[in-house]
């Protein structure tokens, strides 16, 4: 499991935004976003970076 901080994500538009990236590039991970504490938890077969570009291209910024 991978965990980022992530800034930005404010409403469930933004959880389902992030989610959908992530699950865009690798369909069978398992997304959890955490709004109130401004994190994404990651299980699969991403490496690190590709979810960072996928979170950053949806327009939030990872920490």
């Amino acid at each position: 499991m991978q965990t980022f901080n992530v800034t930005g994500m404010t409403c469930a538009h933004c959880q389902r935004a992030v989610t959908q990236a992530i699950q865009s590039r690798d369909p069978g991970a398992k997304v959890d976003v955490d709004l109130e504490a401004g994190l994404v938890r990651v299980e699969g077969g991403l490496d690190e970076a590709t979810i960072r570009e996928a979170i950053e291209e949806e327009g939030y910024q990872v920490q």
